[in-house]
């Protein structure tokens, strides 16, 4: 079982002349309707930067093109695993499509915490890791580990 995080319609400017969804939009995807949905939740995303001047930045991601997506499809990008140490995340996102239910991507990403106005990396706030660790407690039995690439990155 995945956790939904939302849905998005693709539009004719994300598509190539392959007459599919060009690679560059899938990180868009993941990132704007996906990640950025997860960020917020856990306090750390544009809010975060703009008043705390703290955020997450991507450091390493790993995807994957399964099946391809064409415009007027619509995709729901949904969670597939959520960890974390003091000052990294790691998480995987799924695409899959709407109607067809087969999953076209997926993402996994590892992210630092930084200090905005250091430009350096942090570590969590303590409110900021009861959020995650509260969210990982009620979600994990819906968690999947299978085949992850950044979880000997996490320093436990």
């Amino acid at each position: 079982m995945t956790l939904y995080l939302n849905s998005k319609k693709i539009i004719k400017d994300w598509t190539d002349y392959n007459g599919h969804m060009n690679v560059a939009y899938y990180v868009l995807i993941f990132d704007l309707f996906g990640a950025e949905i997860l960020m917020n939740r856990f306090h750390m995303g544009e809010e975060s930067a703009k008043t705390n001047k703290k955020s997450t930045m991507v450091v390493e991601s790993h995807i994957t093109y399964n099946e391809e997506v064409k415009e007027g499809d619509e995709v729901d990008v949904n969670l597939l695993y959520f960890d974390h140490d003091k000052k990294r995340l790691q998480y995987k996102l799924e695409m899959i499509h709407k109607e067809k239910k087969y999953v076209a991507s997926t993402i996994e990403t590892l992210s630092l915490y930084v200090d905005l106005s250091l430009r350096k990396v942090a570590e969590f706030e303590e409110e900021k890791v009861k959020i995650m660790d509260q969210y990982i407690k009620e979600n994990s039995s819906k968690f999947i580990q299978e085949n992850l690439k950044f979880s000997g990155k996490l320093k436990k």
